[in-house]
């Protein structure tokens, strides 16, 4: 999320311009909007001008809006918010009803009477972080390549490279020059930590060689200063199979994607052992929140951005309380080695600071 600008205090009054450059972003921007707020935002409107005055005719304009009620939209991630316009125009009279529809590239301006630490923490985390990825991996399979970010419980297909069926060999110069660029285009190493370069056979030394050969040819200083943090892999199958290799854990350890593997082993391990130290189904790891007892909250993506806004906002809500009593949250993307198992357990568990051997007579 891009802040355009800030004028605002906790606990005083204050307005800020918002563009949501991700989906999720708009979560955010759902969440952060509370009736009674004034949203400024560009949007048209059937009026009745005086050259056609038997006619609407729609227009473009920029309405301040005091929220009544506002909804969020998954599918399209956009977020309508409805309220009466709260100044004149020369289209629009006050206290006439409008909707607003927020969308991602699109630019507001949001205003509060009262920012509570809640609203600024929020806004402050979603404009500080990045994609939030701090692992790219390039998965070369036999005549083609996959670009991924991994990160923040989330995975992305960023680029798929198709090698020429024209050249009998995949590592064609021209398919490692179009895996180059495409390398290029979404690595930034200001967020991501390691590179894992993957392939059966030889490829993968070939290509990190030619990637390197070619940041110094072009003088791409990025990757010429962080060549230790890009390494190879073997790998045979796919990017679930990378994630679960026990050597590339070792080459990603200080990773977010590591610490997820590492925190779901340990809960497996702890579940087995009947320790009484972990937890899961969403009534235990609620039981367990109220007892302030969780120390890491595994959750897959499907249940904290589920399509279900009352399903999302719960989970969302369980994560805040955690996240507030000192706990860690991390959230488990579908493509994710453990996702598939977490999602065996209910979807929803948790690591405990102190064994609760009696949360085994809760309803799961």
């Amino acid at each position: 999320m891009k802040v355009l600008d800030k004028n605002l205090a906790l606990n005083q009054p204050g307005t800020v311009k918002i563009i949501p450059e991700e989906p999720d972003d708009l979560w955010v921007v759902y969440n952060l909007i509370a009736n009674g707020d004034v949203v400024t935002a560009d949007t048209t409107r059937k009026v009745h001008l005086e050259s056609t005055k038997n006619t609407a005719s729609r227009v473009k304009l920029t309405i301040p809006v005091k929220v009544k009620c506002r909804d969020f939209h998954r599918d399209s991630s956009t977020v309508r918010v409805q309220g009466r316009n709260v100044e004149a125009s020369q289209y629009v009279a006050a206290g006439s009803f409008h909707t607003l529809t927020l969308e991602k590239n699109r630019g507001f301006e949001l205003s509060k009477k009262i920012w509570d630490a809640t609203a600024v923490a929020a806004l402050s985390e979603s404009s500080e972080k990045s994609s939030g990825a701090d692992l790219a991996v390039i998965l070369i399979q036999e005549g083609q390549a996959e670009v991924y970010l991994v990160g923040n419980g989330l995975t992305t297909l960023c680029s798929k490279i198709e090698a020429s069926k024209t050249r009998k060999k995949s590592a064609s110069s021209a398919f490692f020059q179009d895996t180059f660029n495409a390398f290029v285009k979404y690595v930034d190493f200001n967020t991501i930590k390691s590179v894992m370069i993957a392939s059966a056979g030889s490829t993968k030394d070939e290509f990190r060689r030619f990637l390197l050969s070619e940041a110094k040819r072009l003088k791409i200083k990025t990757i010429e200063d962080n060549k230790s943090r890009i390494v190879a892999a073997g790998c045979k199958g796919d990017l679930k199979e990378v994630l679960h290799d026990n050597g590339v854990m070792n080459m990603i350890k200080d990773s977010k994607v590591a610490l997820e593997i590492r925190a779901f082993r340990e809960l497996w391990d702890l579940l087995d052992s009947n320790s009484g130290r972990a937890c899961y189904g969403t009534k235990n790891v609620e039981a367990a929140q109220e007892m302030m007892a969780i120390e890491t909250l595994l959750i897959t993506d499907d249940l904290h951005r589920s399509s279900d806004v009352q399903t999302r906002q719960k989970y969302t809500n369980l994560a805040k309380s955690v996240r507030e009593g000192g706990g860690k949250v991390l959230v488990y993307s579908s493509l994710h080695a453990s996702a598939q198992q977490l999602a065996m357990l209910t979807g929803v568990a948790a690591l405990l600071r102190f064994p609760l051997p009696d949360l085994d007579d809760v309803d799961v």
